[in-house]
């Protein structure tokens, strides 16, 4: 019991740290609640919630998926610092009574051993991670690339103060605890506290008094000191966490959080009172409030930007420097915690910055592939890919700031509801020489198949569509298709951040289907298949949906198609929006066990697999500045996998060296990388197409080959000229496994042999310190000043190797002028754009002339 001066000082110290650390939190609190609203269930079933919240957390599941040995280290300190809770409570009743805690009775053992033990482990546990921290810093984990915007704190060292702030209080709390205990044993030995007697040789009976007094004061002392600062400090994640997981998004991961807000009527009212249409996020609070409390659940283990492959690739962006940028700026907003009234941003004011000044930089933005990565492995399921979108959608639809390729595509979603632009009139051109009967035909199908608008328009696709529809006509099934009634499921447009174009797209689908009444929807794109089983439904389209590989699984299940085994070594990529945003992944593998006997996995497979680089919209702009290209990343890995198993096959074993996969968009993305070219011998085909090859009597008759794709001069994305920093490699695939042109063709420009191109090489990336947002590493390109123009009939493309990749440009959707034809391509006519002035165009002397609202198109995209 400590004297009666020492527990008057200690009552008046704990009544000021407590009042300030409940003044802290209350002020986080206050923080984290000006965020939106969120639109997606957060306290629905509260009983199921809090049991995956106290599960998860108790047993660290999600921290022990990676990185084992330090995840146990981790453990020590988290498993220990529950049981302390506890501890501390005890430690200050025995500082005002004489009552303590003694191993002669059962539950007084169990206490003091798990106390003395948990003590050891947790000084243990700190002692590793902080030398993991501080010394082991040529480990990727905390560093970020050259081209990574960093906020002003984490420039100034931030990250390592507080984290030698937090491992010090550790170190002066627990061991504290454990000399005091020492103190306490001094003279004698209890077999329930070895550690605790082994420190208990350090005491004689004179300083064994001044013991327990010192080490009661840093033991309960330093935790109520460290109150004030712990709402500011990474260890908030331990509070943070569980309230996490408790409010964590339920459902595949694919399906995003709906907008929450009338698109039209934000821009009346926009329009109406002067203000900014709450469209996406620009500032901090218009982030959903969950996703500011990510920032305070996030324990900076930069495991999402391990797995992230703009990161891996040397791109701007970093999900993990995103949520550390996020929780600096919150913090600098509330200022020093000592201050005694709200900070103005918690009173409601506006934040002072932009999220693209501090959080990410337009590099960073437009460099994510969407592909959930950061999301599946974060520890505490922060949600980093959402912030993106979320600050997408306000780019586009308010600011306008968008990459000039994707208005190329949006456009073409608009006039001919698909990213190509072609007519909806050679939609069913792919079926050339086949019977697929449309629902007009076959009005009560018992599969309705989604074709989508890359198998209806890009060869590399149209193998598939054409190979799955025979498997159909083989099982028997009665199927059809939608026909020109299909159009873009909006997909692209929605991740790219333009939800009006995306609702305006699936609104058509919706009733297009619902007119329909489909028992199934049958998918070969997990785009399309991701878009109607999980983004449709908040629309009010609820449907049967199932992969292409799922439905081709369960008739061969069924008996309904009789296969052959050969001697290929297959083995897979999983698309990331089949396997991680809905958990598609033993079905295509079943299937390849059945045609090739083994699946020769990925090192990065099944939730961990790597992404290709196309989703995100990626597909239809060019890759940001980096070192490499992210299908060039995925496809080494392939080839050397493939060249792996080759080798330790007999040489009559070997067979056919074969890249299987379940998306269209995987497909061309892998096809066309450069790294492709030095391996011609690796087939890339769809599970359809080994199926097809597989079943006795129908490959030979099957005529799968694709048609010739329509030609027309003009068509958006027919041949995507490489940006500067990342060029495609001289083409020479072997026919039959390679899309007929690059990774988004549909068909050549014009007639006769495509030119040569030069061999692609990384740029150097510079060295050293991570750039500040501001930087000259991490700037974004210069974009093009958007001004009206007079509506004129398309320009024509320019030709191959023409000029450098197109600066961006605001993106306003127009009217067409001539229905049915494509758009020209932005990043293909810059200079007859720059030739003839626009009519609008003020003279040097004149005032600049206003600039009429943007209002998106209200009718849906033309059959035309």
């Amino acid at each position: 019991m400590l004297p009666l001066d020492h527990q008057i000082a200690f009552v008046v110290y704990a009544c000021l740290t407590l009042t300030l650390g409940g003044w802290g939190f209350y002020r986080l609190y206050k923080r984290v609640r000006r965020g939106r609203r969120a639109t997606d269930a957060r306290f629905d079933a509260p009983l199921r919630r809090l049991g995956y919240a106290l599960l998860t957390t108790l047993t660290q599941s999600r921290t022990f998926r990676d990185r084992p040995r330090w995840s146990t280290f981790h453990a020590f300190i988290f498993y220990g610092f529950v049981f302390y809770l506890l501890v501390n409570v005890v430690d200050a009743l025995e500082g005002f009574t004489h009552v303590t805690v003694r191993s002669t009775t059962p539950l007084g053992a169990l206490y003091n051993l798990l106390a003395d033990v948990l003590s050891l482990l947790v000084l243990v546990g700190v002692a590793a991670l902080a030398l993991r921290r501080f010394f082991l810093t040529e480990r990727r984990d905390f560093r970020f690339g050259a081209r990574t915007p960093l906020h002003e704190r984490v420039r100034a060292g931030m990250i390592p103060l507080d984290s030698a702030v937090v491992s010090l209080f550790i170190f002066v709390h627990v061991g504290s605890r454990a000399l005091a205990q020492g103190a306490k044993l001094h003279g004698e030995r209890d077999l329930f506290q070895p550690f605790s007697s082994l420190l208990a040789g350090l005491f004689t009976p004179a300083s064994a008094e001044v013991g327990l007094i010192v080490g009661y004061w840093g033991a309960l002392g330093s935790i109520l000191a460290f109150l004030a600062y712990f709402p500011y400090s990474k260890h908030l994640h331990i509070f943070a966490a569980p309230a996490k997981y408790f409010v964590h998004r339920e459902g595949p991961l694919g399906a995003l959080p709906p907008l929450g807000t009338d698109i039209e009527a934000a821009l009346e009212a926009a329009a109406e009172t002067g203000e900014t249409p709450p469209l996406g996020a620009a500032k901090l609070e218009d982030l959903a409030w969950p996703r500011l409390l990510d920032a305070y659940a996030c324990i900076q283990c930069n495991r999402c930007q391990d797995v992230c492959p703009a990161s891996a690739t040397g791109k701007a962006l970093s999900p993990a420097a995103l949520e550390i940028n996020k929780r600096m700026e919150l913090n600098a907003l509330a200022g020093s915690p000592l201050i005694l009234k709200e900070a103005p941003f918690e009173a409601g004011a506006p934040s002072p910055r932009p999220l693209l000044s501090f959080a990410l930089s337009p590099e960073a933005l437009w460099a994510c592939t969407t592909c959930g990565a950061c999301m599946q492995v974060c520890p505490v399921e922060d949600e980093q890919m959402l912030d993106i979108i979320d600050i997408r959608r306000h780019q586009v639809m308010v600011a306008g700031e968008v990459p000039a390729p994707l208005t190329t595509a949006f456009r073409g979603m608009e006039r001919s509801s698909n990213p190509w632009g072609i007519s909806r009139d050679a939609r069913l051109a792919w079926a050339e020489g086949l019977k697929v009967p449309t629902v007009a035909e076959n009005p009560n199908p018992d599969v309705l198949y989604w074709v989508g608008c890359a198998a209806a328009y890009d060869p590399s696709a149209q193998r598939t569509a054409r190979a799955f529809v025979q498997l159909l006509e083989a099982a028997g099934v009665s199927y059809a298709v939608l026909g020109k009634s299909e159009g873009c499921t909006g997909d692209a447009a929605r991740r790219a951040g333009n939800e009006y174009l995306y609702e305006t797209l699936a609104r058509s689908n919706i009733a297009a289907l619902d007119a329909v009444k489909p028992k199934r929807i049958v998918a070969t794109c997990p785009h399309c298949f991701n878009a109607l089983a999980n983004d449709y439904p908040q629309l009010g389209g609820h449907y049967r949906v199932t992969h292409h590989t799922a439905y081709l699984e369960e008739l061969l299940a069924s008996g309904a198609l009789p296969v052959e085994t050969g001697a290929q070594r297959v083995t897979y990529h999983d698309p990331c929006y089949l396997g991680r945003h809905n958990g598609v992944y033993d079905a295509p593998r079943e299937l390849i066990r059945r045609l090739a006997g083994e699946v020769l996995e990925l090192e990065r497979s099944r939730e961990g697999s790597f992404c290709c680089g196309a989703g995100g919209a990626q597909f239809w702009k060019e890759e940001e500045p980096g070192g490499e290209r992210v299908s060039d990343n995925r496809f080494r890995e392939i080839q050397r996998r493939l060249d792996e198993a080759t080798a330790r096959a007999a040489a009559a074993e070997r067979g056919e060296k074969v890249l299987a996969v379940g998306c269209p968009f995987c497909k061309s993305m892998l096809a066309s990388t450069p790294s492709r070219a030095e391996a011609e011998d690796v087939a890339i085909k769809d599970v359809a197409e080994l199926l097809l090859e597989r079943v006795p009597g129908l490959a030979a008759a099957s005529g799968a080959a694709a048609p010739r794709a329509p030609e027309a001069a003009g068509v958006p994305n027919l041949e995507r000229t490489p940006p500067e920093n990342l060029q495609t490699a001289p083409t020479g695939a072997a026919a039959g496994d390679r899309p007929a042109a690059t990774s988004a063709v549909v068909a050549a420009k014009a007639a006769g042999e495509r030119p040569a191109r030069k061999p692609w090489r990384p740029k150097g990336q510079g060295e050293g310190a991570p750039a500040a947002i501001s930087g000259e590493a991490s700037a974004p390109p210069e974009r093009k000043v958007w001004k009206p123009k007079r509506t004129e009939p398309d320009a024509a493309p320019r030709a191959e190797g023409g000029a450098e990749a197109p600066k961006r440009k605001a993106w306003r959707p127009k009217a067409s002028s001539q229905k049915g034809q494509p758009a020209p391509d932005a990043a293909e006519t810059p200079q007859a754009e720059a030739a003839e002035p626009d009519a609008t165009e003020p003279d040097a002397a004149g005032a600049a002339a206003p600039r009429k609202k943007w209002r998106p198109k209200t009718k849906p995209p033309s059959d035309a």
